[in-house]
């Protein structure tokens, strides 16, 4: 199934039922007062995270949703039922905008996480609230609101804690294929990858993170161009990227210029994506001679200038894949650990460095 990240759907709350005019009518009583009822509220229309979805496909054959409409009032005092709510399920990690005004109107990160995108109409009044001491038998009612409609951009972005980069056959798919269940498809072509893959690395007990298997990137992605550009939004949610690159491109690119290049992609389509952490994964060490593998990857970071933490691995041998992982997995413990840290700071409780607080 091809994966979709994107729709444009519309919304229309159900109207509220009308007020009634109506009059008291029964034996020995000929002229009763007003007895009109209100109408009934118009349905909403919500959007539920469902963590069972994973991709926005069903809105591609559906595209308008509407709420029931409040049924009128009636006499006897009797009031019209409220119209029944839509709810329409959406994946997980969804971004809902107004495309009219081009604001956001929520961001669904959790299972079962609900949001109003479209408020049913009110109830319009029957005539017993128009009643007075002038007026015993108003014939005055008024009608119920218009729900509200609106064009709504679903935009899903992934949630996961890693984020794989790296241009088109750099061993990513077949990375999380060596640390997780995942099973992407892997060949030895570019762009074997058209759509996102989730995998969920286990490393024991209440030790696990997600990873996430990104479409490789092309010069000028950014721009539009190749596949990639469709998904660097899914980056925006990570917390670590994992730059995969091979060390022995078969063209004989400059592993040193691929790596610039995809950060120059990243610059362009978000400079903060750039500010993330970063860590370089040189990939396919098993096609270099062994004892020639530590100096080229050596050379690479001296030219690279690079300053963060890096791995030499080959994910189809899965040499140093756990090692990767487990970096990864400490990582993650220590900024727990400083989040907690900081909690535990009450407003204007500076800490000296090397202060005994016993």
């Amino acid at each position: 199934m091809k994966f979709v990240d994107e729709a444009i759907i519309k919304v229309h709350a159900g109207d509220g039922g009308n007020g009634c005019i109506s009059f008291r009518r029964e034996k020995f009583i000929p002229f009763g007062g007003p007895d009109g009822g209100d109408g009934g509220l118009g349905g909403s229309v919500w959007l539920i995270a469902d963590e069972g979805l994973n991709t926005l496909i069903d809105f591609r054959h559906q595209r308008s949703f509407k709420a029931q409409r409040g049924q009128n009032g009636m006499g006897s005092d009797m009031y019209g039922k409220g119209g029944e709510d839509t709810v329409i399920r959406v994946p997980v990690g969804t971004v809902v905008t107004n495309v009219d005004t081009d604001e956001t109107i929520g961001d669904l990160t959790a299972n079962g996480q609900r949001l109003l995108v479209a408020q049913g109409g009110k109830g319009g009044l029957g005539n017993i609230h128009f009643k007075s001491s002038v007026n015993r038998a108003p014939r005055k009612s008024t009608p119920g609101t218009p729900g509200e409609a609106r064009e709504l951009k679903l935009e899903l972005k992934l949630l996961a804690d890693v984020g794989l980069l790296g241009f088109p056959n750099a061993g990513k798919s077949t990375f999380i294929r060596a640390v997780s269940a995942a099973t992407p498809r892997v060949a030895d072509y570019p762009f074997t990858t058209l759509h996102p893959n989730l995998g969920v690395v286990s490393l024991g007990t209440d030790q696990s993170f997600v990873i996430a298997d990104i479409p490789g990137l092309i010069e000028g992605a950014a721009e539009g161009a190749g596949l990639g550009i469709q998904f660097l939004r899914h980056l925006a949610r990570t917390r670590l990227l994992l730059h995969l690159v091979d060390i022995a491109p078969i063209d004989g690119t400059d592993v040193v210029d691929q790596v610039h290049a995809i950060e120059h992609e990243l610059e362009k389509f978000d400079p903060e994506l750039l500010q993330r952490p970063r860590w370089l994964v040189l990939n396919k060490e098993d096609v270099l001679p062994e004892d020639e593998r530590q100096a080229i990857a050596e050379d690479i970071i001296k030219r690279l200038e690079w300053k963060h933490p890096w791995f030499l691995v080959s994910a189809i041998a899965r040499e140093n894949t756990l090692t990767v992982c487990q970096h990864v997995q400490r990582f993650f413990e220590s900024q727990k650990q400083a989040r907690e840290e900081r909690s535990d700071m009450l407003p204007g409780d500076v800490r000296l460095r090397g202060e005994d607080r016993s």
